[in-house]
Order: C-alpha cells, then sequence, then structure tokens
C-alpha cells in the first residue's frame, strides 16, 4: 500500500485548536518533524485540514 512522509513546515502557533489536534493525531509535535503513514482516506482527510502547516510527499 502507498504511503504518505508528512513533514510539518509551520508553526501551529496561531491556529485554531482543531488544527493542532489534526497535528497531534498525525504525530507531528514540532516544526521538520516528519511521519510516514499509510495513504488512506482518514489521513487524507487530516492532511487536507492542515495544508497550509505541513508539506506531503508520496511514498
Amino acid at each position: 500500500m502507498a504511503q504518505l512522509k508528512v513533514t510539518q513546515v509551520r508553526s501551529a502557533i496561531g491556529s485554531k485548536p482543531n488544527q493542532r489536534q489534526t497535528l497531534r493525531s498525525l504525530g507531528l509535535k514540532r516544526i521538520h518533524d516528519t511521519v510516514v503513514q499509510e495513504d488512506r482516506p482518514e489521513i487524507r482527510g487530516m492532511v487536507a485540514t492542515v495544508t497550509h502547516l505541513v508539506a506531503v510527499e508520496e511514498i
């Protein structure tokens, strides 16, 4: 199955609480943190919520 490499590139300071919670759910805690997640609709939805804070690569 395909995977997504998600990297936090901007700070969550000043963002909405649900966006901060989404970053934590993805496993991101600080800028330049990177996680590899399965390419599933749930993960795609989370990434769509915080597109302005993360960079995404398909692996």
